[in-house]
Order: C-alpha cells, then sequence, then structure tokens
C-alpha cells in the first residue's frame, strides 16, 4: 500500500514518540522533510530548529531483534534556495590554522546563501567576496538525519548519532539507496529529515546546501535478523555505518560489521572474509562536525572473481 503523509509535527530527538502513521512491511511512503533550521517548502520556519525529524513511523509487526529495511526511492528538493556554512570546522585543519580560517563578523550574515535550479540540477552561490552567481555545482540529494528509535526507551538528540542511526550525514545516503537498520523498540518507529541539496564528504562545513525536501520511501520488515549497526547497499557496494567518537572507534563499529556481514550472510569463513576485506576494503567520511563522527566501510559486489550474493 502507498501512503501519502502530511507532517504537522516534528521532533529534534529521534526516540520513542507517539507515532504519525503505521504502515505495514512492504508499504511506500511519500512526505516531505523541512530543512535543519525547520523551514517548509515555502521557505517559512514551521517547526524549531536543530534537525526536525518527519514521523515516526510505526511499522507493524516489528520487534526487537528485526531488521528494517528502508528503500530511499525519492529524494528530491522542493524550494528553490538553500543555504550553507561559510567555514570549516576547525577540528578538520592545523590547529595553528584555525585563527587563520574566516571567522564571522558579529554584522556579518552566518549562512551563504545558494540559488537552487531543481529542473537544471545545479546550485548556484549567490555571493561571497570574490564570487557572486559564478559557481555552480550539480545537486547530488541527500538525508543527513534518520533513522529508528534507540533501545531502553531513549529519545537521542538529532545532532547526533549511533546505532540506531541519526545524523549521519553520509553523502552516499540518496536516492535508489537501501539503508537496513537494527530494530530496537516495538514498531521501529522511523524518523527521517535533514534533507541536503549537496554535501561534502565529513559535512565539514557543518552543513550540506541545508534544504526541505520531497521523499518517497518504502519498508519491509527482516523478521529475526539481528544487526549490530546500519547497514546499506546500492549497484556497486555494499556498507556498514559506524558512529562515535574518537575517529577510530567510529571505524572499528563499521569494520567489525562489515565482518559479521559477510561471514554470517556472504558464507565466508572468517579467515577469507578478513583476507578479502583486506585487500579490497573501502573507507568514506560520513560525518566528522557532530558530537558523533560517522564512517562508512564499504565492500565492491565484485572483487576479481568473487561476486558477493547474499544467501
Amino acid at each position: 500500500m502507498h501512503h501519502d503523509f502530511k507532517p504537522s509535527k516534528y521532533f529534534t530527538t529521534i526516540g520513542s514518540h507517539e507515532p504519525v502513521l503505521r504502515i505495514s512491511s512492504g508499504d511506500s511512503v511519500s512526505t516531505t522533510t523541512v530543512d535543519a533550521a525547520g523551514c517548509d517548502a515555502t521557505g517559512e520556519q514551521i517547526t524549531e530548529r536543530g534537525n526536525p525529524m518527519t514521523g515516526p513511523f510505526y511499522i507493524e509487526g516489528a520487534d526487537v531483534g528485526d531488521t528494517l529495511k528502508v528503500d530511499l526511492t525519492q529524494l528530491r528538493p522542493n524550494r528553490n534556495q538553500g543555504y550553507s556554512g561559510k567555514m570549516l570546522a576547525p577540528n578538520v585543519v592545523d590547529p595553528e590554522y584555525v585563527p587563520n580560517l574566516p571567522w564571522p563578523k558579529a554584522d556579518e550574515a552566518r549562512w551563504a546563501q545558494w540559488q537552487v535550479d531543481i529542473a537544471a540540477n545545479t546550485a548556484t552561490l549567490l555571493e561571497t567576496e570574490s564570487l557572486k552567481g559564478s559557481l555552480e555545482l550539480t545537486l547530488e540529494p541527500m538525508l543527513g538525519c534518520f533513522g529508528v528509535a534507540p533501545p531502553r526507551g531513549q529519545a537521542i538528540s538529532t545532532a547526533t548519532s549511533a546505532e540506531h542511526g541519526g545524523n549521519m550525514d553520509y553523502r552516499g545516503f540518496k536516492e535508489n539507496i537501501t539503508v537496513y537498520f537494527p530494530v530496537f523498540t516495538e514498531g521501529a518507529l522511523f524518523h527521517l529529515g535533514d534533507g541536503h541539496a549537496l554535501q561534502g564528504d565529513g559535512e565539514m562545513a557543518g552543513t550540506g546546501i541545508e534544504i526541505s525536501m520531497d521523499v518517497t520511501f518504502k519498508v519491509e520488515l527482516i523478521k529475526g535478523k539481528e544487526i549490530s549497526w546500519p547497514r546499506g547497499e546500492n549497484d556497486d557496494f555494499i556498507f556498514t555505518v559506524g558512529n562515535a567518537r574518537p575517529l577510530d572507534q567510529a571505524t572499528q563499529h563499521a569494520t567489525t560489521e562489515m565482518l559479521r556481514w559477510l561471514i554470517n550472510d556472504f558464507g565466508f569463513d572468517p579467515q577469507t572474509a578478513n583476507i578479502l576485506m583486506g585487500q579490497a576494503v573501502r573507507y568514506e567520511l560520513g560525518n566528522m562536525f557532530d558530537p558523533a563522527y560517522t564512517f562508512v566501510c564499504k565492500m565492491p559486489k565484485r572483487v576479481g572473481s568473487v561476486k558477493l550474493v547474499k544467501d
């Protein structure tokens, strides 16, 4: 069944909130998200800032220990203007260089403004000191923050991330991607939001091009399948996501989850899985700005003569 859902309430935590809609495994939903500042498709602020989430959506039959499969079938900006940060995060440059970053003056606008042309699939920077209307980039719409309710009745801020997902800001979470989440509570309680028209790896400026979105997704329950961290796949790769700080801990979570996946689902013995990953693994940085960093471990679906096919 397909549902058209118009949100009227948003949450800046991902948790065991009262569901806005109950859906079944196999259902799809078309809905909208506001931007990180709570602004809708008209540019009007309709809720508090801080990555407000659409949802949660209750998936009938979802229990602790299941896996929720989410297909992101459509992600489209729904207005013609977005905004982004103007300065890289101080933690991504050498400490002695931090004073040279373009720290905003008291009377200076905080955000860079972008004209978004959905038909042309471009974002154009409106003005900087040296450029006006001449920096044009291709759109790559993605979701910065989404996931399921965490365990033990927690409500975790949309500023950060953990095993449940959250504010991962991985640019690979785009249209036609499949994502898998561990289910920690009855109904799973799926939330989504924080649309970016475009974002570089690491969300190094603290934002993507923040914008409201039209979103369509499909859910499917995998009963009795227990995973520990978010997983995903596209046409070419499977990937696992670790959310933690420091960065080496996030890397450990993602790498361990990939080993589990190769051994438990693809039938590799532990030694072969280790050997294969040692020569074929790819890593990407999802987020290095938020309280928890996000690191992504990727494996090609075709590695030489090996083709990764799930049982």
